[in-house]
């Protein structure tokens, strides 16, 4: 685990057709604190760079005026971050300390996810940062309810940037926000007309503190923000009993798939170690069986053989990034595990008596994993 630390932090930042997107990079790369970014955008005709382009550095990166490397994506992306690494392991790029992909308006972020987090070259190379979805105060609860990607953008972001807030008013910011808070209770959202240095920020969501390099758990989770704030789910199973708080601010009543009621947000929090194959059990299960419908899951694990090293997990539907052991809890930190899930269609019910059954819980105590496999609802307690 000694390399883990030295991938390459990457950030997505998507958002829908004119959300704001460009301006928001623009605004990002003029910090300073972004000295040493790679960005890779889809075409260069999609996006201005303001004042940035100067000269070409090989047939598909472009040098900035700051100094950042700019991308487009040639093929697949996977490609494009390989040609990245080829050139900085080469000497052929200067090293960098960041990359910033941006999405098209339309694009459902999952496959940009699982690119940077299921190859496995890729992986040793990179790590997801995290997701910046940026959302337009003048259409985006139209945007919303006319678009299913705009509502998966907003539910697996990390950090919700609010843009043209100035030509909103009280009632369509209010409406905007609640309707945000539903669909993703622990993303922090932010004016996306803030200038000057620190907008850098803004990309900074990852386990690991940039500055420190010592894992900052509990921001990466977000627990505070949504057991405290929004008063959403949350599940301590240790003593075996389900601790509900419903907490979903659901405002619209829409056809359920298309705009987006059907998702969740939930955590489940167990007191005691874990056994490794337990959890890599029940990890395989969920993202085998109904990887389709879970839009995200992050967790860090207290496993039995070694409670002090905790196991870091990260999924996006049914790729998952290869599971990493941090050196120690952080100082301070809740020792528990602790799993963060965003689901689309898949009952937190399911998951957590799924999670139950796996953990030795009541009525199940170590299911065999064939028979889950060939038919989950067969084990007691396991419904959908």
């Amino acid at each position: 685990m000694s390399s883990a630390r030295n991938r390459i932090p990457v950030s997505i930042l998507t958002g829908f057709l004119g959300a704001g997107k460009s301006t928001l990079l623009n605004r990002i790369l003029k910090d300073p604190g972004t000295s040493g970014t790679a960005v890779i955008i889809n075409e260069f005709g999609e996006v201005g760079i303001d004042n940035f382009l100067v000269e070409a550095s090989g047939d598909a990166l472009v040098e900035l005026s700051n100094g950042c490397l700019c991308c487009t994506v040639r093929g697949e992306l996977v490609d494009t971050l390989a040609y990245m690494m080829d050139g900085i392991q080469t000497g052929r790029l200067k090293p960098i300390r960041r990359v910033v992909i941006e999405t098209t308006g339309l694009a459902d972020p999952a496959p940009v996810m699982q690119s940077v987090m299921g190859n496995p070259v890729i992986a040793q190379n990179f790590e997801l940062d995290g997701v910046i979805t940026v959302v337009d105060a003048v259409n985006g609860l139209s945007t919303l309810d006319r678009h299913p990607e705009a509502v998966k953008q907003a539910a697996v972001a990390d950090r919700l940037v609010i843009s043209k807030l100035s030509m909103a008013d009280a009632a369509e910011i209010g409406a905007l926000k609640a309707r945000l808070a539903a669909l993703n209770p622990r993303a922090p959202m932010m004016d996306g007309n803030s200038e000057g240095a620190g907008v850098a920020a803004i990309l900074e969501n990852g386990l690991y503190d940039p500055a420190t390099k010592i894992a900052d758990v509990d921001r990466w989770l977000r627990d505070e923000l949504a057991n405290d704030d929004h008063g959403h789910d949350h599940h301590d199973h240790g003593h075996h009993e389900h601790d509900h708080h419903h907490g979903h601010g659901h405002h619209h009543h829409h056809d359920v798939n298309r705009h987006g009621d059907d998702i969740r947000s939930f955590s489940i929090i167990h007191d005691k170690p874990i056994d490794p194959m337990a959890i890599e059990m029940f990890t395989d299960l969920l993202r085998s069986a109904h990887g389709e419908k879970l839009l995200r899951m992050k967790a860090v694990v207290a496993l039995s053989d070694n409670p002090d090293r905790p196991l870091v997990l990260h999924g996006v539907q049914s790729v998952f990034h290869p599971p990493q052991r941090l050196a120690k809890w952080p100082d301070g930190s809740d020792r528990r595990t602790r799993m963060v899930l965003i689901t689309q269609g898949l009952p937190e019910t399911f998951v957590s008596d799924l999670f139950a059954a796996f953990t030795g819980q009541p009525r199940v105590d170590r299911p065999d994993r064939k028979a889950l496999e060939d038919n989950p609802l067969a084990v007691p307690g396991l419904r959908m």
